[in-house]
């Protein structure tokens, strides 16, 4: 089965989009996933990123809240953060 065509007109771009990714609760699991966002936005300002650590503090959940500019822009981003080999999911 083939993933259905959502329009870029769904999202209204350009708008704010959060990026979800989840990992273990390392400095190097922040570092690299920050960077792979950048890399394809604006640099992110503090209260841009929340994170939420799992309750044994050994996983971490953050969210980047990006300006998205388009669908290809998204698309980018979660292929290089899932294939980072530090992001367990990325929503």
């Amino acid at each position: 089965m083939s993933d259905p065509v959502v329009p870029d007109d769904l999202f209204g771009f350009p708008c704010d989009f959060p990026i979800k990714v989840m990992g273990r609760d390392t400095p190097e699991f922040r570092s690299i996933t920050r960077s792979i966002v950048e890399k394809h936005s604006a640099p992110l300002a503090a209260d841009a990123i929340t994170e939420r650590p799992s309750g044994k503090g050994t996983f971490i959940g953050v969210t980047y809240t990006i300006r998205a500019e388009s669908r290809a822009q998204l698309d980018a981003i979660y292929m290089d953060l899932t294939s980072s080999g530090v992001v367990l999911v990325a929503l």
